[in-house]
């Protein structure tokens, strides 16, 4: 037996075990009333289920976490048996009837497996002394009767699943043969006929079939095999369903049932995000327990679609670039108030995505929750989209500044639309930057990488003054070069009016602040040392000084420009 998942309900199961007997008698009752009223679709708080066990309100200044009320119908079974099971009285002392687990599966007609199942449905047991001395679990006749009458079509499949001699099997092997070799009827259609023919229930149809087809595997009573479905089938499947093909025409070309072809579609579905890679930038934002109702409250408008129809890499070859100009011109450009909203929602969704994906069970595939992560991801793809068409202009800018005598401008404003995407995926709304900002440095630091491989297609001139621009742009990781010059100036100045000359000559040549502020040149602490005849550990003293000093000083984007 497994034991209670939630600590607080198993805390409480010891605590009883110092209350008076006939008390804690009172209290087993109270927990099996409590099985009967919990819906497995809501949620409970666990002061609820003390006050309805003990009849005492629990007093706690934290909000104590949420029940799921399948989780606490299994908790509160597992409860109920172990506290009664140091109750346990003799059935023979009982005013009722007491059923073991075997003699109540004989009584319905039904097999043990089929109790058990129940239990998790709902019908409540707990140990007694049988006649053998051993305490086992058993059922009450006045828990059976309630458990009936509140599942009234379990008990009229119980009837129906009775005990069938061989003859009766065999007929129905012989009525399932001949369905499958004249008509064209799925496995479940002919189980379901011969159910209604009989008179006897859908499983134990079924499972009479199972059990001579395993008995006999040389002697197949459907045509096709009912086995595991083939993965190439299966990815058949998923494909035609993507593409409009209906569940019944499905089920039909594939000799299937209806919940065998939705499992098949949603394994398929699930393993499908399982393998998505799906980043998000976190956020302190994203845990509060209003996150979802303060970043999602405002519903997310779409806008008709323009130059993007999805998000794949935008490739220019078949258009005149006055046509592309064109279709940009009315693209409405984003505030600084509205790209933060779009961000913290873009992310927040995927944030979503994740946190429900590893929920996932191949082995019980939920539809209603791949649908849910599903929806998260696409309006995240909405969003990243009305983001990318914002800032298409830009990429446009920066392409006309990289153009050299030969080159390609189509050719970069593709390659600058992809890493305005790639920009999209990594940005950081949190840190205060502008998404232009940081998409431009990103564009640049990719075309310092990329243009190159545009050498072999200049003349002599564009090659020389080309090779020029990469290396002085390899070693700045893409920053803005006016954005540079002007920290480059303000830290020199600051520089001057708070470090002393040795904290100046430290810093200057540690990052690199001495020449071009384009090409840096930066010393070791043993280099630098050594020019002041200091020891290294005392250079580093002398640099965190003054890097506290700097700080205080310059803005955090001047500061991280010139130290990062």
């Amino acid at each position: 037996m497994r034991r209670i998942k939630s600590q607080n309900l198993a805390q409480l199961l010891m605590q009883l075990r110092f209350t008076p007997e006939k008390k804690r008698r009172k209290q087993l009752d109270a927990a099996e009333k409590l099985c009967s009223i919990i819906d497995k679709e809501k949620e409970y708080p666990f002061e609820f289920v003390c006050f309805r066990i003990t009849g005492f309100h629990l007093k706690s200044e934290t909000e104590s976490r949420l029940i799921k009320g399948d989780e606490l119908l299994e908790d509160l079974r597992i409860f109920i048996s172990k506290l009664s099971g140091r109750l346990a009285l003799p059935t023979t002392e009982q005013s009722q009837k007491i059923y073991s687990i075997e003699e109540l599966a004989k009584t319905v007609g039904v097999s043990t497996k089929t109790i058990y199942r129940w239990r998790k449905q709902g019908l409540v047991a707990r140990k007694y002394i049988f006649d053998d001395g051993i305490r086992r679990l058993g059922f009450q006749q006045s828990t059976v009767d309630e458990f009936f009458a509140t599942n009234p079509e379990l008990a009229g499949k119980a009837r129906n699943f009775t005990r069938l001699t061989d003859k009766q099997k065999s007929r129905i092997v012989n009525q399932a043969a001949k369905l499958s070799a004249d008509t064209n009827l799925s496995r479940y259609q002919i189980i379901a006929k011969i159910s209604a023919k009989t008179g006897k229930c859908h499983e134990t149809i079924r499972y009479t079939l199972l059990n001579y087809e395993n008995a006999h595997p040389d002697k197949p009573v459907f045509k096709k095999s009912t086995g595991a479905i083939e993965p190439a089938q299966a990815a058949e499947i998923h494909r035609l369903y993507k593409q409009g093909c209906s569940i019944k025409e499905l089920m039909e070309r594939y000799n299937r049932n209806k919940s065998s072809i939705y499992r098949i579609i949603n394994r398929r579905r699930a393993k499908a995000l399982l393998a998505r890679k799906i980043e998000f930038i976190a956020s302190d934002e994203f845990i509060g327990q209003d996150a979802e109702d303060r970043i999602l409250a405002e519903p997310f408008d779409k806008s008709e679609p323009s130059v993007l129809s999805n998000t794949e890499p935008i490739k220019l070859a078949g258009s005149s670039l006055s046509e592309y100009l064109h279709t940009l011109r009315d693209t409405p450009m984003l505030n600084r108030e509205d790209e933060v909203k779009l961000f913290r929602r873009y992310n927040y969704l995927k944030y979503l995505a994740c946190q429900s994906r590893v929920g996932i069970k191949l082995s019980h595939v939920s539809g209603t929750m791949l649908s849910q992560i599903e929806n998260h991801l696409a309006q995240a793809e909405e969003i990243k989209r009305r983001i990318i068409e914002a800032n298409l202009r830009l990429v446009v800018n920066i392409a006309r500044k990289h153009t050299l005598s030969g080159a390609n401008l189509l050719d970069l404003v593709s390659e600058g639309n992809i890493s305005l995407m790639r920009a999209v995926e990594k940005f950081d709304y949190g840190r205060g930057f502008r998404f232009s900002t940081f998409a431009s440095w990103t564009i640049t630091k990719d075309y310092a990488r990329k243009i190159p491989g545009q050498i072999g297609r200049l003349g002599k001139a564009a090659k020389a003054s080309l090779a020029n621009i990469h290396r002085e742009m390899r070693t700045e990781d893409a920053a803005d070069f006016a954005a540079i010059e002007r920290a480059h100036q303000s830290l020199t100045q600051v520089i001057k009016d708070n470090l002393t000359k040795r904290e100046q000559y430290v810093i200057m040549n540690r990052f690199g602040l001495v020449g071009p502020p384009i090409k840096k040149e930066t010393k070791t602490l043993v280099q630098i040392g050594e020019e002041l005849c200091l020891s290294k550990e005392r250079i580093r003293q002398i640099e965190l000084i003054a890097l506290q000093k700097l700080r205080q000083s310059l803005s955090p984007e001047e500061f991280e420009l010139l130290t990062g």
